[in-house]
């Protein structure tokens, strides 16, 4: 399975956010996923986006719900340097 997340462009972002969400992203699909480890991609693009290739719409439903979770708690897991 493979996951992108594209973010707007226009979309204000601190520095180091979108590694961070990544990395944040990653670590917590593979404790639902152990075999998809590092194969989360976010990076800026001219929409945002979910894209799961390679699963199921249950898989993919529920990736979805992992990312909404996860940007609903930036606070707790990123901290701008």
């Amino acid at each position: 399975m493979r996951i992108e997340v594209t973010i707007a462009k226009t979309t204000s972002l601190p520095p180091g956010a979108i590694d961070a969400l990544a990395n944040e992203l990653s670590r917590r699909i593979t404790q639902h996923y152990p075999e998809n480890e590092n194969h989360v991609q976010v990076r800026y693009a001219a929409a945002n986006n979910l894209s799961v290739l390679g699963a199921s719409k249950e898989d993919r439903d529920r990736i979805s719900e992992i990312l909404q979770e996860t940007w609903e708690s930036a606070d707790d897991w990123f901290a701008a340097d």
